[in-house]
């Protein structure tokens, strides 16, 4: 049976990424599918790093930050930029959630599509002063469960993956109970990703691949001794809705074998489907 590889990676700036060796990353895992987040670049630079490939962007509106892609190495059907469709007022998305979401529409080998969504959810912060960080992202995550709640009723496989900036359970995160008040792992966050586990019928393939835990990690702070102790947080997904979840047949974790060889602060996740 045919196999599909898909890689999600937040690149902290593709120029850096590029520059500390995510070519070389690249070239060696050959992933069919790419969904990028934070790649702060416009266009034309984005592309000439992928060069060949078939790129789906949102830059953000906000000079300098996130920015999402879904690159193929199969032609793209569709192209569906941002979640402006799905706000409240249903206008169009505010500048602070440009360059979060980006889907596209890949043309199988075998006949079919796959609808593949990269996502770059806000970081926030549960800082007094700060409250405002919280009430974007969760408006936004509003906006992506009425969008997951599409492609979950959808026959078409759809696979969601990127940045979510949450840890899902205490075995995703390695100091669960010194982050019990921290944006990223707020039981009201978190209450998102049961909704569409346990009531939209998604599956975390990390989750379901990788064992109990805790970790696999996908996130360490670039300061201290995080990366080296494996002091991480679990913030990396890729979603399967019940059309695609039955195909997955691995997940694995591309943690760098060495601080000094890591190419960005987060670690990709690759899946492999029979389709």
């Amino acid at each position: 049976m045919p196999q599909l590889v898909v890689a999600t990676a937040n690149v902290n700036g593709i120029r850096a990424a590029f520059r500390r060796g995510m070519g070389d990353w690249l070239a060696a895992r050959t992933p069919d599918v790419l969904l990028l987040q934070e790649v702060r670049a416009p266009d034309a630079l984005l592309n000439e790093y992928l060069e060949g490939w078939h790129v789906a962007h949102q830059s953000s509106d906000l000079k300098g930050r996130a920015g999402v892609a879904v690159a193929s190495r199969l032609p793209l059907h569709a192209v569906r930029v941002g979640l402006g469709a799905h706000a409240v007022d249903g206008g169009p998305e505010p500048a602070v959630d440009t360059g979060r979401w980006v889907e596209a529409d890949v043309e199988l080998p075998g006949g079919g599509l796959l609808t593949a969504a990269s996502a770059y959810l806000h970081s926030a912060s549960a800082a007094p002063g700060q409250e405002h960080t919280l009430v974007a992202k969760y408006a936004h995550l509003e906006k992506v469960t009425a969008r997951l709640a599409e492609l979950a009723a959808g026959e078409t496989p759809a696979v969601v993956a990127g940045d979510l900036n949450i840890a899902h359970r205490n075995v995703d995160i390695a100091n669960w109970k010194g982050n019990l008040k921290s944006a990223g792992f707020l039981p009201e966050e978190r209450a998102y990703l049961d909704r569409w586990f346990d009531e939209l019928g998604w599956t975390d393939l990390g989750r379901a691949h990788g064992g109990e835990g805790p970790g696999p990690y996908t996130w360490w702070t670039w300061r201290g001794r995080a990366f080296e102790n494996d002091k991480g947080w679990r913030i990396d997904y890729q979603l399967a809705n019940p059309a695609l979840a039955p195909a997955a047949v691995k997940v694995e974790v591309d943690r760098a074998p060495t601080y000094e060889g890591r190419w960005s602060d987060h670690a990709p996740v690759v899946a492999t489907y029979e389709l």
